[in-house]
């Protein structure tokens, strides 16, 4: 079995000393649809079946099987407190639990994290965990990215099952539950509002190891003196301890705000109430070895520096939420960051979906049969899990803008969903539409632009903040780290490194870097990595190979500024 990956605490913003992690080996069964065992295996958690970091990878689940996990694991004295908690990190996606053969709960949803209170079936000494999961991948409605069970071109490998960190902590009655910040440079302070039973409480805000300000009231409004901003080029975070009689929990906060301003000529996107052009990556968040997820820690802390020393300062998080620690390093490292919610709905089609828009086709996206949103458990399962991800990722300090829908696919009611997503959270800025499809000026805080086999342009008399939300995807195969030496896909395929540079620099120069005078504030370019047949990436599929050289990178970025 491999050495276990992502051991380290995997919720950074509510971190406490109580905390046992499962990942490393399980037993894993796969039954077919008669409930027939199909194989019995050793699995390596987090990892799905269908990746080979797994120790598998020679299967896909079907939409009629299930797979079925178990493993042993040791509690003492010592760790048992009031309430023990069993955490998921991931699970795709639909899984019952249960715990020395008693059920203690279920969940639906391939993306988000959820937990289960356990202190009623665990016991002092050996339990045995149980996990069944179901996935119906592309069959169903359910948001799910990018996987297909047909896998390719634009479309990857499905996964199931775990596919983030499983863990455990043991608390007290009185624990802090949740915690949501606030910063509000405007007034140099920060509303720290605490979700616990406990009656007292202590909140202290420390610079280092400094504390420099204290409150004890659970909806607290603090001053921070000689106050420092966040930003990527100064990502400073303070750090917060929170304390009840029976619990202690570490978190962090950095001051910064995310606006609209205008700068005389254009609306414009705003960072602590200055200009500021975000140059940008498509991070889909794919690893050769693992799929949706990475390897390990490292790996994520290493390809966001990468990024950061080409000279980029913002990622958009394409159709898929990472492990939180992802938005860690984003946090400590500035790196600015663009959260898709993830995809959903009735089959993609092509046609209506990347065909009409170039001809200039509108609809209105309250049509729900054009845009196959027809199921409602699925419009209604979509609405609960934007609720969802906004809470869990309300605290993130490098998450700047939230992106609704796609290129039209799983969109519906985008102006009423903008509305209901401004109402959770009015402190980011809002792109409802990303590509085709816009629903008016009125419907989003952007007018967001794909443009793949056209010259670039922006539109003239535009009243909303305008953005090149994907372009590019520039594309070089790189022998012997390909996924498939036959099956390419790119929108512009060069065939050396040369010409890929200086078709790069080409694009840049000539196209890109004119329209920030003509109102552009934002460019994301496609993309981070190659993902299976896609040869678009910076870097190949396997994180081996970078294909350009970081300096030329940097210095053509580094244009990338209003002047």
């Amino acid at each position: 079995m491999k050495t276990i990956s992502h051991t380290e605490y995997p919720r950074p913003q509510l971190e406490r000393d109580s905390y046992i992690n499962l990942n490393g080996e399980w037993n894993l069964t796969h039954f077919t649809q008669g409930n027939e065992p199909k194989g019995q295996y050793k699995i390596n958690v987090p990892f799905s079946p269908e990746t080979k970091a797994s120790g598998l990878g020679h299967f896909i689940l079907q939409p009629n099987e299930q797979l079925v996990y178990e493993r042993e694991f040791d509690l003492t004295t010592d760790f048992i407190k009031d309430i023990t908690l069993l955490h998921f990190g991931a699970v795709d996606y639909s899984c019952i639990c249960s715990i020395n053969g008693k059920e203690v709960g279920s969940h639906k949803g391939g993306f988000l994290p959820f937990s289960f209170d356990i202190s009623q079936y665990i016991k002092i000494g050996k339990n045995v965990i149980k996990l069944t999961v179901t996935d119906p991948t592309d069959t169903g409605t359910q948001s799910r990215g990018k996987q297909k069970l047909k896998r390719g071109g634009i479309w990857y490998t499905p996964q199931s099952g775990i596919w983030q960190t499983v863990w455990m902590e043991s608390v007290s009655n009185d624990y802090i539950k949740d915690i949501k910040i606030t910063p509000n440079i405007d007034s140099n302070s920060v509303e720290i509002l605490v979700t616990t039973e406990s009656p007292k409480f202590t909140i202290q805000v420390l610079d280092g190891k400094t504390v420099i300000a204290e409150s004890s009231e659970k909806n607290a409004n603090i001053h921070i003196p000689n106050m420092e901003l966040w930003s990527p080029d100064h990502p400073k975070l303070y750090g917060l301890l929170i304390k009840t009689p029976g619990d202690t929990i570490k978190s962090y906060f950095g001051m910064r705000k995310f606006s609209i301003g205008f700068d005389g000529k254009f609306k414009r996107l705003f960072l602590n109430n200055k200009p500021y052009f975000h140059n940008g990556l498509l991070d889909q968040g794919y690893w050769s070895e693992g799929l949706l997820t990475p390897p390990n820690d490292e790996s994520m802390e290493k390809e966001i520096k990468l990024m950061k020393d080409m000279g980029f300062n913002m990622l958009r998080k394409h159709i898929k939420i990472e492990p939180l620690r992802w938005y860690y390093h984003c946090d400590r490292l500035g790196m600015l960051v663009w959260q898709d919610f993830v995809c959903g709905g009735g089959a993609y089609e092509t046609w209506k979906v990347a065909y009409l828009p170039f001809i200039g086709w509108k609809t209105k996206d309250t049509k729900y049969k054009f845009l196959n949103r027809t199921d409602e458990v699925g419009r209604n399962e979509f609405i609960s899990e934007m609720d969802k991800t906004v809470n869990l990722l309300k605290n993130t300090v490098s998450l700047s803008v939230w992106v609704l829908f796609n290129e039209g696919w799983g969109q519906f009611d985008s102006v009423q969903l903008t509305e209901k997503l401004r109402k959770l959270d009015n402190t980011r800025t809002i792109d409802s539409v990303s590509g085709w499809y816009d629903q008016g000026p009125n419907s989003s805080d952007l007018k967001s632009l794909h443009l793949y086999y056209q010259k670039l342009k922006v539109p003239k008399n535009e009243s909303r903040v305008i953005v090149l939300s994907e372009f590019g995807g520039y594309s070089l195969k790189t022998e012997g780290h390909v996924f498939d030496d036959k099956k390419l896909f790119g929108y512009k395929i060069l065939p050396d490194k040369k010409s890929l540079e200086t078709e790069y620099r080409k694009l840049f120069e000539t196209e890109l870097i004119p329209l920030i005078e003509k109102g552009l504030s934002a460019s994301i370019y496609t993309q981070v990595s190659d993902v299976e047949e896609e040869i678009n990436g910076l870097v190949t599929y396997d994180r081996k190979v970078v294909k350009f050289d970081i300096e030329f990178l940097r210095e053509l970025n580094s244009k990338l500024v209003y002047q």
